[in-house]
């Protein structure tokens, strides 16, 4: 599902940012370096052009795709078995249920303010694509700051220095958003998983993030199954985003399979 898109100052200027590092580094340091109709030249702009290309497709589709709505009638099942993790509010401990958009949040699901609805496993708000950053389109937000991250260490290698700055901005998101993926969280999860382990070691208890099923299978889960696929923008995977596996469901395997 695709969103409607309007004029965003933000996401011009990465549009100007990603055409003016192409041109300067193709037509400008290639050139001068290498020499484009030169072997090595030529091969380099060949590269770099496709990388350029995966950056602008990825960041073009997480403008465009849906981040994921809730269903107008969704309700959740409290004595479904084979969904046994159901959030509650901190406080009274009730289903979560959103005012402003009058519907009850699947979990993972956050309010946002900018959109001005509910957003399934949403990650943030990111002012660069105009769009919310949750279910549908978390991977291809990934995939593109990715690229971006080559690109400008590719970049970075052939005009010298200009782009440090950038490449360390971007190195620094892409290594952020690397470890909510080996842990399986949002930036949303992150923020409240450090209030809950501050309140469970208060408690004297011991609190896990509940998503949490392991680093290969954490990355299956955002990535996709097929490693291949991985730097592919593709999110055929990522099914409903109403439920999702939890550590609570690789127990109750491994103790049935005993």
């Amino acid at each position: 599902m695709t969103k409607g898109f309007t004029f965003s100052l933000p996401v011009s200027v990465v549009v100007l940012a990603i055409f003016y590092i192409y041109f300067t580094t193709v037509f400008i340091f290639i050139d001068r370096w290498f020499g484009l109709m030169s072997s090595p030249g030529l091969m380099n702009a060949i590269v770099f052009t496709a990388v350029a290309l995966m950056c602008v497709f990825s960041y073009t589709v997480a403008i465009l795709r849906d981040p994921g709505r809730v269903p107008a009638d969704y309700m959740p099942d409290v004595e479904d078995d084979q969904n046994p993790m159901h959030e509650i509010k901190r406080k009274g401990g009730d289903l979560r249920y959103c005012q402003k958009c009058s519907h009850y949040k699947p979990p993972r699901a956050h309010h946002c303010r900018v959109c001005k609805r509910c957003v399934l496993r949403m990650d943030h708000h990111c002012i660069w694509i105009s769009n919310c950053v949750g279910h549908a389109n978390y991977k291809v937000f990934f995939i593109f700051v990715l690229y971006a991250v080559v690109a400008c260490i590719y970049s970075m290698v052939i005009s010298g220095l200009l782009l440090v700055p950038l490449s360390v901005a971007l190195s620094v998101l892409l290594g952020w958003h690397i470890y909510l993926i080996f842990h399986n969280k949002t930036t949303i999860e992150y923020h409240e998983g450090v209030r809950a382990l501050w309140l469970a070691e208060k408690g004297g208890t011991v609190y896990k993030h509940p998503y949490d099923l392991g680093i290969f299978e954490n990355l299956t889960s955002v990535l996709g199954p097929n490693i291949f696929s991985w730097v592919c923008p593709s999110s055929r995977h990522i099914g409903s985003g109403l439920n999702f596996r939890t550590a609570y469901h690789n127990a109750v395997g491994a103790s049935m399979s005993k």
